[in-house]
This record gives structure tokens, sequence and C-alpha cells, in this order.
């Protein structure tokens, strides 16, 4: 009897302080993700996601799409929080986010958490090219070596 009350103290001194540790671990995930600009990223994809299905669904009253916005709003960021958690956990420790949280504190960090969007937008852009690239040297290749038909 002393050893089941025991093992059942056991796990549930371990559930409480593996709660507490996800707590502080996903309050410091919800910071990175804000203070690195991530938040503010995916509430524009959001945004341009709700302006998609306006389009598509043009028959549908303003009013829903306003009403719609402000409910997905409301947690949509917690629930990405919730979904990335597992993910975060896996690769980093509580440590390595507020490392890199101070990182993001600091005037190049604050710098650098401006301008990813721009980077990212121009990035994308120069991979485009550089995909379109590469496929027309496979074609060229294909044709030169017979493969293709013209």
């Amino acid at each position: 009897m002393k050893k089941s009350i025991l093992t059942l103290l056991l796990v549930l001194v371990a559930t409480f302080s593996f709660s507490q540790e996800n707590s502080t671990y996903k309050s410091s995930l919800k910071k990175l993700v804000q203070i690195s600009g991530s938040e503010a990223a995916y509430k524009g994809a959001l945004d341009q996601m709700i302006s998609m299905f306006k389009q598509q669904q043009s028959n549908v009253p303003k009013e829903f799409w306003d009403e719609f916005a402000v409910e997905l709003n409301k947690d949509a960021i917690g629930q990405l929080i919730n979904m990335i958690l597992p993910v975060y956990q896996k690769h980093l420790t509580e440590a390595d986010l507020k490392g890199v949280i101070a990182f993001y504190e600091t005037p190049l960090g604050k710098k650098y958490a401006e301008k990813t969007p721009l980077i990212t937008q121009e990035s994308m852009l120069a991979g485009q090219e550089w995909g379109k690239q590469i496929g027309e040297k496979v074609v060229g290749k294909l044709r030169d070596k017979g493969y293709l038909k013209e």
C-alpha cells in the first residue's frame, strides 16, 4: 500500500513539475514569437487567407468576414503556439529560447526582426528566379541530349 501511494505521489509530482516546465517554456516561446516579428507575420497571413476567402465567396456579406476575423484573431496565435510547442521543445531548450529572445532584445535583433519580412519576400523572388534558371538549364540539357523534341 505504501508503495502504491509513494508511486502515485511521485507520478503527481513529476506531472506537476512537467506541467510547470511546459508552462514556462510555452511563455518563452510566446515571447519569442512576439519579439521576433513572427506573430505579426502570422497575423498578416491570417488576413491574407480571409481576403482570399472573401474573393472566393463574394456573395457573403462583409459583416460575416468582419465577425469571423475578430473570432479567428482571438486565439489563432495561441492555437498555433500550442501546435508548434512540441516542435520547438524537440529542438531547443528553454535556455536556447531565452538566448534567442535576448538577441532579439538587442538593437541588432530588433533590426533583424524588422527586416526579416522584406528579406524573406526578396529572397523568395530570388529563389524563384534561381529555380527558373535551373529549369531552363535542365530543359536545354535534355534537348541537347535528344530527350526532348521541339
